[in-house]
C-alpha cells in the first residue's frame, strides 16, 4: 500500500541535533497518522507515495521542524505563583493563575528554565525551538486509517506524535 492522506505508517527513527547529538530514538515501530497532528509536515512529505521499506534521512531547518527560538514567549512571574517543590525542566499548560505578563499565548506548554526565591523563568518556546534536526526513519508498515483515528487527527493513543514532542530532556516523551 503507497502511503497517502489518510492512512497510518508505522515507524521507526532516530532523532539528533544537527551536530548528530541524540534526542530521541524509536526502536520498535510506532503508529502515526498521515494527514494528522502526528507528524511534521515535512516529514508527510518525504512519505507520501513511499511503501514498507522506505528509508530517509531529512534534515529539519528550524522553520520546518519546531519553529525559531522566540524570546517574546519568555516571561519572569512570581515564584509564589508556582507549586512547592517546583524544579527546572517542569512543565505547565499555559501560564500559572495570577501571572502578570500579557500577550502571552495563553495554551503553550511553559518550561520552568530558572528558579529564583522572588520569581521563576518561564518558556513557552518548544523545547527544539531553534534546533536544525535530523530524523533517519524507516517505514514498517502501512495501513488505511480508521474513522476514529481520522476523526481524533492522530494514531497516537497514547501520546503525541512528532509533532508535538514533549521534552528534549527526557526522551521517553519524546513519542
Amino acid at each position: 500500500m503507497n502511503i497517502t492522506a489518510p492512512c497510518v505508517v508505522a515507524l521507526t527513527w532516530t532523532l539528533t541535533d544537527a551536530q548528530n547529538e541524540p534526542i530521541d530514538e524509536l526502536t520498535e515501530p510506532v503508529e502515526f497518522l498521515v494527514g494528522g497532528d502526528d507528524l511534521l509536515p515535512k516529514v508527510e512529505e518525504a512519505l507520501v507515495g513511499q511503501t514498507t521499506g522506505f528509508e530517509a534521512n531529512l534534515h529539519l531547518e528550524p522553520e520546518h521542524a519546531f519553529g525559531d527560538y522566540r524570546s517574546d514567549l519568555v516571561c519572569f512571574e512570581d515564584r509564589s505563583l508556582l507549586p512547592e517543590g517546583i524544579e527546572a525542566g517542569m512543565q505547565f499548560e499555559g501560564l500559572p493563575e495570577g501571572a502578570t505578563t500579557t500577550g502571552m499565548p495563553p495554551d503553550a506548554i511553559y518550561t520552568v528554565t530558572e528558579i529564583y526565591p522572588s520569581h521563576v523563568v518561564l518558556d513557552g518556546n518548544h523545547p527544539l525551538a531553534g534546533m536544525a534536526l535530523r530524523l533517519d526513519l524507516k517505514v514498517c508498515g502501512v495501513r488505511e486509517a480508521t474513522p476514529e483515528e481520522i476523526g481524533a487527527g492522530t494514531a497516537a493513543g497514547d501520546g503525541p506524535g512528532l509533532v508535538t514532542l514533549a521534552s528534549a530532556g527526557d526522551p521517553s516523551k519524546l513519542h
